[in-house]
C-alpha cells in the first residue's frame, strides 16, 4: 500500500496501513513533535526474511528457543513506527504521535534522545545485499505521507545517530536515489 501526503492519519496512525500495536512506547516529552525520520534495517534471524519474527520481537512475543539468536534477544523491548516488508506491505506498530523505542542511545544535531523527535522506519533487509524495489516505493509514499502530516525535514540512518553501534540501513541503501525523490527534505550529506 502506498501513502501519499494526502493520506488520512488518526491520532498518528496511518490510514489503509497494517496496525500490529507494539507495548513497547511511551508519550514524546510535551510538545515534542516529530523532525527526523530514522532508517533502519532488520532481519530475523539475522539476513532471513520473511515470517513473523519482527512482529513477534516488536510484540514480545519472540520465542528464545526458535532459533539460537533469539535466546540473545527475546528480552528486549523495543520498537518502530514502520516496516516495510520486502514485498513492500506497510505495518505500523507505534502511532507516530508517541515515542517508539527504536534509536537506542543516539544522537542528532547536537541532540541526544532521537527516539524523543524521530519516527523510526524498519526496512526488512541486511547489510549483505540490496532492497527490493518495491520497498522503495513504499518507503517514498511514506516518507510522502509523513512530511505532509509532521513537521519532518530531516532523513538520518541508524547509522548515522549511533555511529558507534549501529551500521544499518546498510551500504546497499540507495541514499541518492530516496534523497532525490525527496527534495524538499534534508539528508546526513546536505
Amino acid at each position: 500500500m502506498g501513502a501519499s501526503p494526502s493520506s488520512a492519519w488518526d491520532a498518528g496512525w496511518l490510514a489503509g496501513v497494517r496496525r500490529v500495536a507494539s507495548p513497547n512506547h511511551d508519550a514524546r516529552p510535551d510538545g515534542e513533535a516529530p523532525s527526523l525520520v530514522v532508517i533502519h534495517a532488520i532481519s530475523l534471524p539475522p539476513d532471513q526474511f520473511g515470517g513473523d519474527d519482527i512482529l513477534r520481537l516488536f510484540t514480545n512475543t519472540l520465542d528464545p528457543d526458535a532459533h539460537p539468536y533469539f535466546a540473545g534477544i527475546h528480552q528486549l523491548r523495543v520498537s518502530s513506527h514502520f516496516l516495510i516488508r520486502r514485498d513492500g506491505q506497510l505495518i505500523q506498530f507505534v502511532s507516530c504521535d508517541d515515542r517508539a523505542w527504536h534509536a537506542g542511545v543516539s544522537r542528532w544535531g547536537g541532540r541526544e534522545r532521537c527516539n524523543d523527535f524521530s519516527i523510526g522506519i524498519e526496512l526488512e533487509g541486511c547489510d549483505t545485499m540490496p532492497f527490493e524495489a518495491v520497498q522503495y516505493a513504499a518507503l517514498d509514499g511514506l516518507l510522502d505521507a509523513i512530511a505532509g502530516h509532521y513537521p519532518v525535514r530531516e532523513v538520518a540512518g541508524h547509522c548515522h545517530i549511533a555511529p558507534e553501534r549501529k551500521t544499518d540501513p546498510g551500504p546497499f541503501f540507495a541514499w541518492s536515489r530516496v534523497a532525490a525523490a525527496h527534495p524538499a527534505l534534508l539528508f546526513p550529506w546536505t
